[in-house]
């Protein structure tokens, strides 16, 4: 086999890893969501904007605020990063500093392809995971701006459409959240991509050794719910938890 042969087996094996880790991921949240930390994160947004709705001292409301405006920092500052850097890499693009020369001289180290049109398409994969990042980004801080307004009006003005009312600001801030772990998540799909410049088998290991790593932040098996008896309830079997799952 040449050299340049394995990046048509490693790179998309590669990518399959991760692809396939986060559909298992988004199967789980949807069907067991207690086990993940994405949504035990969900559940307790809910719990917590029905908290803040439901004190009719409005002595919450400053701090509803001030904890979306640092989600709201949080996802500004990820949208920077990734756009700058888009930018970097498109002038990198135009400019023709993507043909090798001086970047990678002779190439010793990389095993793979290595050419003009191989780093072309390198770094392009690169740019679209930080233009992704940055468009997911964008839409986080779109719906926590939205989650600032609503989450303040009391759930009492509301009259017969109190329920229908936290279920609406909830999912406004769990889209929110969804939004910026997505943006979080083409930060990592770009680390690989980019030792994709050294090579393939950098690239494959990379997306094997963070498949681990993320499986291990990913998972909570430990949140379980007891009743008024101390028995354990299923993960599907509470009502905060069934209605997460239709976010």
């Amino acid at each position: 086999m040449r050299k340049e042969e394995l990046d048509y087996v490693l790179v998309p094996l590669g990518l399959a890893v991760m692809v396939g880790y986060h559909a298992w991921l988004l199967l789980r949240v949807r069907r067991r969501p207690t086990t993940t930390v994405i949504g035990v994160n969900a559940i307790n947004r809910r719990i917590w904007v029905r908290h803040i709705m439901e004190d009719s001292s409005g002595k919450h409301a400053v701090l509803a605020v001030q904890t979306i405006r640092n989600n709201i920092m949080a996802s500004t500052l990820l949208a920077s990063t990734a756009i700058t850097l888009s930018s970097i890499i498109a002038v990198l693009m135009s400019s023709g500093g993507c043909d090798g020369v001086g970047l990678l001289p002779d190439a010793p180290l990389v095993v793979g392809a290595a050419g003009e049109t191989a780093l072309s398409v390198k770094f392009f994969a690169i740019l679209v995971c930080f233009l992704i990042a940055f468009l997911l980004n964008v839409q986080s801080i779109r719906y926590y701006s939205h989650t600032s307004t609503l989450v303040n009006v009391p759930v009492r003005l509301h009259g017969r459409r109190r329920g229908l009312a936290v279920d609406y600001v909830t999912a406004a801030l769990n889209r929110g959240s969804y939004f910026w772990s997505l943006g979080a998540r083409a930060f990592y799909f770009s680390c690989p991509i980019f030792l994709w410049l050294f090579g393939p088998i950098p690239m494959f290991t990379a997306c094997a050794t963070m498949v681990g790593a993320l499986y291990f932040l990913d998972v909570c098996d430990d949140w379980e719910e007891e009743d008024d008896d101390g028995h354990h309830q299923s993960s599907n079997g509470s009502e905060e938890t069934s209605g997460e799952a239709k976010v």
